[in-house]
């Protein structure tokens, strides 16, 4: 036998998997299957079947006759997860995200424009952004602090000195 030849003889062969196992450790739903612990949720492979038309990159000699279609079929199998972190509002200052998800139900004790404004602001296209759940539209109105106005005030102060004392820049 070949492949006993080029595999030693303890080798296991493993299958593509079935399903994935995720513990969910928070869940107040309990797995009602039979030898699953409890809080363990199986996420099965799913399969799609997508059909596309290729004449438009193929090329001129290779294209159809006529104006047939070029039709590929794709049959594509996989687990259904995508790899997510999360961050703090604190953390994603400074940074520019690629998608972002976030959740406006805001603490009632949160009068911090910061905890609204960061997070929204992390994306350049409205269509990379996902507000999470229904919110208090009170929470966009949220005024600055007394502190972040003195602030903004220093900084509007301190741009009109450096205007004046560098004009020869702002020309």
């Amino acid at each position: 036998d070949v492949l006993s030849e080029i595999f030693p003889k303890n080798t296991q062969y493993i299958h593509r998997p079935l399903y994935a196992l995720i513990e969910i450790a928070k869940s107040k739903v309990d797995s009602n299957l039979e030898e699953l612990q409890p809080k363990l949720v199986p996420i099965p492979v799913m399969e799609q079947t997508f059909r596309i038309d290729i004449s438009d990159i193929l090329p001129k000699d290779k294209k159809p006759k006529s104006n047939r279609k070029a039709i590929l079929s794709i049959k594509r199998r996989a687990l259904p997860l995508v790899p997510a972190y999360c961050i703090t509002i604190h953390k994603s200052q400074g940074q520019t995200l690629n998608k972002v998800m976030i959740d406006l139900k805001l603490p009632n004790e949160t009068e911090d424009i910061a905890a609204v404004y960061v997070p929204l602001s992390r994306v350049k296209r409205l269509a990379d952004l996902i507000i999470l759940r229904q919110f208090d539209y009170k929470v966009l109105l949220i005024k600055p602090s007394k502190s972040q106005v003195t602030e903004m005030e220093r900084l509007d102060q301190l741009y009109l000195e450096t205007q004046k004392r560098f004009s020869h820049w702002f020309q």
